[in-house]
């Protein structure tokens, strides 16, 4: 009775500690939200129906922002870089990272700490810190100004968060599949791609869309590596176009430039956010 009498304190302090974390998170979501709202709203309205009342509904829906955004402010174009720049960064740092992080995880070589940790103190360095020395390697490669460039630098950029998460996955993985595979003939090769990859898929899942989201999201590597209109990528076609003179006074237009712009990111989480959690609790659980 005692032991029981002496966890009633306890479980009463929780309420109020509870409570109070709910309302953070309550505040939080509001805080997040309401912009992402309020910018696809404003993308359905005329530009005296923002400047009149930016917190008003939009008296017609005006789906035509959304075709002039995409035609007439290039949107469209960018939109396509952003996809053919992201899809290969996603691919090829998940190709380079799972095959590192398969070596790390399962090998003992002499140097395999001094690398690892080498690969690992990447996270820890800024970027921006590196913007300049990287853009004479770009141009002295002949990538200046394009996106095979792009993709390489966003491919470097993700490797170190991912071979951390990967090897970390790898390591979960039961070495029984990979040493019968072996005794059926099964080289190292053939082990990772048709044994140990398609096991850690998962991991790979939840990388890849962190690694989408994070190069979707990218500014500052292409505002320093590319130059050219046309290769520009979403974010940093949007900045261009909100400073520009002659985009200054077509407001709904930007904002559903905006809204194209956030759309895939928020599809790609709602649709997979289960896959994320599955992915980052799969090592802890096994």
């Amino acid at each position: 009775m005692a032991a029981t009498g002496a966890r009633r304190p306890r479980g009463r302090s929780a309420g109020p500690t509870i409570a109070v974390a709910q309302a953070f998170l309550v505040l939080w979501a509001v805080v997040s939200t309401v912009p992402l709202i309020w910018a696809v709203v404003s993308s359905l309205k005329s530009d005296p129906e923002i400047v009149a009342d930016p917190w008003s509904l939009p008296e017609a829906l005006r789906w035509d922002n959304f075709a002039r955004a995409w035609d007439t402010a290039s949107i469209g174009t960018y939109f396509g870089n952003t996809v053919i720049v992201v899809v290969g960064g996603v691919v090829l740092t998940l190709l380079l990272s799972a095959m590192g992080a398969y070596v790390f995880a399962r090998f003992d070589f002499r140097v395999k700490g001094v690398l690892y940790y080498f690969f690992i103190a990447g996270m820890t360095f800024p970027v921006f810190m590196a913007l300049v020395p990287l853009f004479f390697v770009v141009q002295n490669l002949g990538l200046g100004n394009s996106l095979p460039g792009l993709i390489l630098v966003y491919a470097a950029y993700s490797l170190p968060f991912s071979m951390f998460f990967l090897v970390a996955f790898f390591r979960t993985l039961p070495e029984e599949v990979a040493e019968a595979a072996k005794l059926d003939g099964c080289g190292e090769v053939a082990t990772f791609f048709r044994v140990m990859l398609p096991m850690a898929k998962p991991g790979l899942i939840s990388v890849g869309i962190f690694n989408f989201i994070g190069q979707w999201n990218q500014y500052l590597i292409p505002l320093v590596l590319v130059s050219d209109d046309s290769k520009f990528v979403l974010s940093q076609g949007l900045a261009n176009l909100a400073v520009e003179q002659g985009y200054a006074g077509d407001r709904s237009g930007l904002f559903a430039g905006l809204t194209i712009a956030m759309a895939p990111i928020l599809i790609v989480y709602v649709l997979l956010q289960r896959r994320i959690q599955a992915g980052m609790t799969a090592g802890a659980l096994k």
